[in-house]
C-alpha cells in the first residue's frame, strides 16, 4: 500500500494529503525579546586558503590540519538573502530572508534581471544556466525576487544560480508561486517574516519493498533534482507572540485549486528530514511560539 509513497520522517507524504498537528510550546523567556533572526545569523566569507591550520575546537592537534580542511560550511551572506551553498547537489542547502513592508514596496524590475553563475563558488561545484537549458526544468528560486522590490540590487541576487534549484515548470508557475504569495501577504498582519527554504531528497518504498533515495540530476554538472521543497515561515507579531507554520511541496505538478494548508506539516518532520533545526533556536529567544498546522485555525 505504500508503494511508491515519498516518506517523510514521523509521517507519509501524498499529494493532496493533509498532514500536520498542534503544537504550542510556551517557555520562560530568557531575559530579552525576539529581534531579527536575520540580523544574529553567523556570516562569514566564502572559504578561502588561510595563513596558517586553522584551530578545531577542543582538539589541540592542529598538525591534522596542517594542509587546510577539504570542506566547510559555504555561508553567503547577500543583499536580500543569506544562504548556505551544497557543493554536492550545486544548490543550496537553505536560504533565510526577512518580509516585510519595506522590503516588498520599491520599482525594483524583474525584466532586468538575469539568471547568472555565483563566481563564489568553485567552478567544479558550481551550476551553469547551460544546466538548466533543455532540461525540462525551471529555474526555481529559493529566496524569491518578487519578495525583494525593496531594491534593485536585492532583487537582481536573487537570480544567482546558487539560490536556484530545478523545479517542475507547473509547480513553480502555480502551486509554489501561490505559497509565495500568500508569504508575502502574512505581511500586513506581521512585524516580520522570515522565510527559510530549501530542497529536500526524500526516501521512497519501491517495488522490493526497500526505502531509497533516489533524484535525478540534469547538465553536465550534474546540479540534483530535489524530490520536494520545503517552506518554513516564522511570523514575528507585534505583540511579541511567535508563530510557525511550515509547508512541503512534492517537485512535480500540483493542482493549485488544493488549499495550502494540505501541505502544512510538523516541523519536526522536515527538522528530522534536513538535518537543520529551527525550534530550538527560535526558543533561546522566546518563551511565546505557537505552530500553526493542518487542522489549526488561522
Amino acid at each position: 500500500m505504500l508503494r511508491g509513497r515519498w516518506l517523510l520522517p514521523g509521517a507519509s507524504l501524498a499529494l493532496g494529503a493533509g498532514l500536520g498537528a498542534a503544537l504550542t510550546a510556551r517557555r520562560r523567556a530568557e531575559g530579552r525579546e525576539a529581534e531579527g533572526l536575520l540580523g544574529r545569523l553567523p556570516l562569514v566569507p566564502a572559504v578561502a586558503a588561510a595563513a596558517g591550520p586553522p584551530a578545531l575546537p577542543g582538539s589541540g592537534r592542529t598538525e591534522l590540519t596542517k594542509y587546510g580542511l577539504p570542506g566547510l560550511a559555504q555561508l553567503r551572506s547577500r543583499e536580500s538573502y543569506v544562504l548556505c551553498y551544497d557543493p554536492r547537489s550545486r544548490s543550496a542547502l537553505w536560504v533565510i530572508e526577512q518580509l516585510n513592508r519595506e522590503t516588498l514596496s520599491g520599482t525594483s524590475d524583474r525584466a532586468a534581471c538575469d539568471f547568472q553563475e555565483d563566481d563564489s563558488v568553485h567552478e567544479y561545484h558550481r551550476a551553469t544556466n547551460a544546466d538548466y537549458r533543455g532540461s525540462g526544468f525551471d529555474r526555481g528560486h529559493l529566496a524569491a525576487a518578487a519578495n525583494h522590490k525593496w531594491s534593485q540590487k536585492a532583487m537582481r541576487d536573487t537570480f544567482y544560480l546558487s539560490n536556484i534549484a530545478p523545479q517542475d515548470p507547473h509547480l513553480n508557475q502555480n502551486a509554489w508561486n501561490n505559497l509565495e504569495k500568500y508569504s508575502r501577504s502574512l505581511v500586513k498582519n506581521n512585524k516580520n517574516i522570515y522565510v527559510c527554504t530549501g530542497p529536500l531528497y526524500l526516501p521512497r518504498m519501491e517495488a522490493d519493498g526497500k526505502m531509497y533515495v533516489k533524484y535525478q540530476v540534469i547538465g553536465k554538472n550534474n546540479v540534483a533534482v530535489p524530490t520536494h521543497f520545503f517552506k518554513v515561515l516564522i511570523l514575528e507579531k507585534e505583540t511579541g507572540e511567535i508563530e510557525l507554520r511550515s509547508y512541503v511541496m512534492p517537485n512535480s505538478p500540483v493542482d493549485e485549486k488544493i488549499p495550502l494548508e494540505r501541505f502544512l506539516v510538523p516541523i519536526e518532520s522536515i527538522e528530522r528530514a534536513s538535518g537543520l533545526l529551527f525550534v530550538p533556536n527560535i526558543l533561546k529567544r522566546t518563551g511565546n511560539l505557537k505552530a500553526i498546522t493542518a487542522g489549526n485555525k488561522h
